[in-house]
């Protein structure tokens, strides 16, 4: 019985914050994106976590929506794009930048901190460049290969989560307008047509939404619903077959690819709404993402070092990149995007490129996430030999 009005939160508690978008101007400007992170994180410091047993209990849920529902948005929302003028040169530019930054700060920060984190500190740097390269599966694969100590390995999962998601939230809250003051926005919402599906680049909550099942719209959402649940189950079929379980890089990448062929077909991008409806997927996502984040459940006292490592290396590497954008004339969407694909994964780029209102960015993001993740593991396991000999 706990897990039905959970589900009908998780669902519906989006609806209900675009409704308020719609009625008041100052929600509308924190957003509907911001304000779904502040409830989660009221609901699991209030409801979930404080009650025993309760986070167990809704874990499988919280599990399974959250692995869920961006798995379909990433089709949904590239069904709206046009990317027959993709910048690709300017997207493997910031790569190499995103790279650079990340792992320069990375083994700055084995020398700051290394002698206090202890004799793991080579092997907690690799795991975070595999980590903040790529992912979480890769945090796991280089733990693996280097036959790191569990207890380290789990306190850098939990401080990882803990950072990335104050990362988010400085982002969204300023971050974004920051680095739009020191690199130029030329690929910003305004910027070409790259993108833009026929209702617009960029809208508000106010405006998003609307009439998605409306008689003009529900055939094309509902055919583009389905499309997406068909490229979702072909893209887990292919991940089983060729590699017995869910991998990461082969299911975005097969996802990807079918979604950008998709997106050539008139009849797909003539399906309006399908962006708003991956969009409200994400919203869903990041409710429940928010939801699962346990500050009080972590012990800090026993790894400070390695949280304040992990904080130096998550917003030294923005900073980093923000400046190498400025020397080699990279904007700050593109430098943003970037950050959050190797940051937070491919996952998290379309809830960023929706609030930067520019989904000119998202294959950028998407596509550099995808990279990150098939060269995290040897970039982790090099640099932690590298600094342990």
């Amino acid at each position: 019985m706990l897990l039905i009005p959970w589900t009908l939160f998780f669902l519906l508690a989006p609806y209900g914050v675009i409704l308020l978008c719609r009625r008041s101007r100052f929600v509308a400007r924190i957003g509907a994106i911001l304000m779904m992170y502040l409830l989660g994180i009221a609901a699991g410091s209030l409801l979930i976590y404080p009650f025993e047993g309760v986070a167990d209990k809704l874990f499988p849920l919280q599990d399974a929506l959250s692995s869920i529902t961006i798995p379909l948005a990433i089709p949904l929302i590239l069904f709206a794009c046009n990317f027959r003028d993709w910048p690709v040169g300017k997207a493997l530019k910031s790569l190499l930048i995103g790279l650079v930054s990340i792992i320069s700060v990375t083994v700055a920060g084995f020398f700051l901190f290394g002698k206090q984190i202890g004799p793991e500190a080579p092997a907690v740097a690799g795991m975070a460049i595999g980590v903040y390269t790529g992912g979480t599966p890769n945090l796991a694969a280089v733990k693996m290969m280097l036959g790191a100590d569990e207890g380290t390995y789990l306190l850098l999962n939990s401080f990882d989560l803990i950072v990335s998601f104050l990362y988010l939230i400085f982002l969204l809250v300023i971050g974004i307008r920051l680095a739009r003051k020191v690199l130029s926005t030329e690929a910003a919402g305004e910027a070409g047509t790259g993108a833009t599906p026929q209702s617009g680049m960029a809208r508000s909550e106010t405006e998003m939404y609307r009439d998605a099942f409306s008689r003009r719209h529900r055939a094309g959402t509902l055919k583009a619903i389905g499309l997406a649940v068909l490229i979702t189950g072909i893209s887990l079929g292919l991940s089983l077959l060729l590699t017995g379980s869910v991998n990461m890089i082969v299911l975005i990448l097969t996802l990807t690819t079918l979604s950008i062929a998709a997106s050539f077909l008139p009849a797909v991008h003539s399906w309006e709404k399908s962006y708003d409806a991956g969009m409200y997927l994400v919203l869903v996502f990041s409710l429940v993402v928010a939801s699962m984040v346990d500050v009080r459940g972590t012990d800090l006292s026993n790894g400070l070092w390695l949280l304040a490592y992990v904080a130096f290396i998550i917003f030294g590497s923005l900073l980093l990149q923000v400046l190498l954008g400025r020397l080699f004339r990279v904007d700050a969407d593109t430098a943003v995007i970037t950050s959050v694909a190797m940051i937070n994964s491919p996952l998290f780029v379309p809830m960023i490129a929706e609030s930067m209102k520019n989904r000119r960015i998202i294959i950028s993001g998407i596509t550099i996430g995808i990279i990150g993740y098939a060269v995290g593991n040897y970039l982790g396991v090099l640099v932690a030999h590298i600094l342990g000999s």
